[in-house]
């Protein structure tokens, strides 16, 4: 069974008179271990496409399954609940809580799962062991760089040890030396722990470095290709 099977999905916006077809009948599988970015230029559909993918909104057609699970089906609390235990998000905008610390904020998801203080705090520590954060775990957001911020927030997603992390243009506002640091260590955590990774990005850094490119124009799959191995 894929980890994500999704069919003919589609998602139109309103704003005011204007009638936006952001999602055209999309197709798509994802595997366990996937390390794959839907990639298209702006307006594409590809942050449609993963806010449909992690129950962040609800599609007008078709359906979204995590397993044997209809997702899109899902009532608003049961949705949430689903993104609580089974699922990783990683956003450009970092969305840390500024008023708590390094190892606070990678360990807010599983608080909110009720895991007890002293595992929680070890699980965030791993996590940002595992991303290079040792020695800044008590630091404050506004302490931080922004690349640092983002390993944070990357930190926070895998904490949890979701099914699948999402990440929606994680390097958009990163320098090109921090982007590429950042794609190196989430690709270790790939490799080396096995952790499932969907993107959306126009990034040539990011799409270099993945398995798979999926690409939307204008709401739909236009290619959906294997990386060779580098």
């Amino acid at each position: 069974m894929s980890l994500y099977s999704i069919r003919e999905l589609q998602k139109t916006y309103h704003v005011g008179s204007v009638e936006t077809q952001a999602l055209r009948g999309v197709n798509l599988d994802v595997e366990p271990g996937e390390f794959t970015a839907i990639a298209g230029p702006s307006g594409s559909g590809k942050s449609t496409l993963l806010h449909l993918m992690g129950a962040l909104d609800h599609p007008d057609g078709g359906e979204v399954r995590l397993g044997d699970v209809r997702i899109d089906q899902l009532p608003r609390r049961a949705a949430a609940l689903m993104r609580l235990e089974r699922l990783g998000f990683v956003f450009q905008a970092y969305n840390l809580i500024p008023v708590l610390s390094a190892v606070e904020n990678a360990a807010f998801v599983l608080e909110l799962r009720g895991v007890p203080k002293a595992e929680r705090d070890a699980r965030a520590r791993e996590a940002l062991a595992w991303l290079g954060m040792e020695g800044l775990e008590d630091r404050m957001p506004n302490q931080l760089s922004g690349g640092q911020q983002q390993r944070v927030a990357v930190a926070r997603a895998i904490a949890g040890r979701p099914d699948i992390v999402l990440a929606d243009e994680p390097t958009a506002n990163l320098d090109s030396v921090t982007g590429q640091q950042l794609i190196d260590l989430m690709r270790s955590l790939n490799e080396e722990r096995g952790v499932t990774f969907v993107f959306s990005t126009h990034d040539p850094r990011l799409l270099s470095h993945v398995r798979r490119i999926v690409r939307l124009e204008d709401g739909r799959v236009t290619s959906d290709d294997a990386v060779p191995a580098s």
